[in-house]
């Protein structure tokens, strides 16, 4: 099976971040409760608690797009081996000791499959299910029909291998293009927060002065705000990702960032500006 990284952080980090979060939120409600750093160390220990989760998404992501970057170099490799009249097993089995990076652990278990005898559209099925990348797994299965039905593998890898090399070009045009867009969705939502700030220390308390009635507490105004904030930094990082490499999944680091920085502008304005 494909390797999780994930679970791998789970298994060790998870473990020693929780802990470690654990403390930090105990030492704070015990010592700190009402002090104006209560609230910074409430966002430490939460900051702590998500980074592992945090880098397990974006190393799982790092490990997707080079196994798509090199897998387009392993194709080429196929190709010139076919072109030479050599059967696509046999060329699979000749690249095996290539570097292919991240992906040449999963193509020497694909080559070993094939030279014990596994079908190569059967062993060429399991590869894509180890990587796990949606367009490998496409790529897989046009190559494996091609094989079964005896039709031009030459053409067949090369349309792969060209279909591959598109994608992977306009995934890159498409990233810079957007640039300035990832950008400016930063810039929005650093504006976003200096707004809340500004209701937070100078509005809300200005109401309080203004208003006569004796049950009107500006400072349950503080709360939503708070809270819409802090979905303002998870949402804001998706859409980020959203349209800085089209997956909602890539989004998790940008909302990490973001939230994280909401969250520490938020403590540090108040444990500096706003009354306890």
């Amino acid at each position: 099976m494909k390797t999780n990284t994930l679970e791998k952080y789970i298994n060790k980090k998870f473990i020693m971040s929780t802990v470690a979060a654990l403390i930090i939120l105990t030492v704070d409600i015990a010592f700190f409760r009402g002090e104006r750093i209560f609230l910074l160390l409430i966002v430490g220990a939460l900051v702590i608690f998500a980074l592992p989760f945090v880098l397990a998404v974006k190393s799982q992501q790092d490990i997707e797009k080079q196994n798509e970057e090199k897998f387009l170099e392993f194709i080429r490799n196929i190709v010139e081996n076919v072109k030479a009249g050599t059967p696509i097993s046999i060329s699979i089995i000749n690249v095996r000791n290539q570097d292919y990076g991240s992906l040449t652990p999963h193509i020497k278990k694909l080559a070993n499959q094939i030279a014990v005898g596994i079908p190569v559209k059967q062993a060429l099925i399991n590869f894509g299910n180890y990587v796990g990348s949606p367009g490998i797994k496409k790529s897989i299965s046009l190559i494996s029909q091609a094989d079964r039905a005896g039709g031009d593998i030459e053409e067949i890898l090369e349309s792969v291998s060209a279909s591959v090399n598109e994608v992977e070009k306009l995934r890159k045009e498409r990233k810079s293009s957007i640039s300035n867009l990832v950008v400016e969705g930063y810039i929005i939502f650093f504006i976003f927060v200096i707004i809340i700030l500004v209701m937070q220390i100078k509005i809300i308390p200005l109401t309080g002065e203004i208003s006569q009635s004796a049950d009107f507490d500006p400072t349950k105004l503080a709360a939503p705000l708070f809270y819409l904030l802090i979905a303002q930094g998870v949402f804001a990082g998706l859409v980020i990702g959203k349209l800085a490499e089209g997956k909602i999944k890539a989004g998790v680091k940008h909302s990490f960032i973001t939230t994280v920085l909401a969250l520490t502008i938020y403590a540090l304005a108040r444990a500096l500006f706003m009354p306890t």
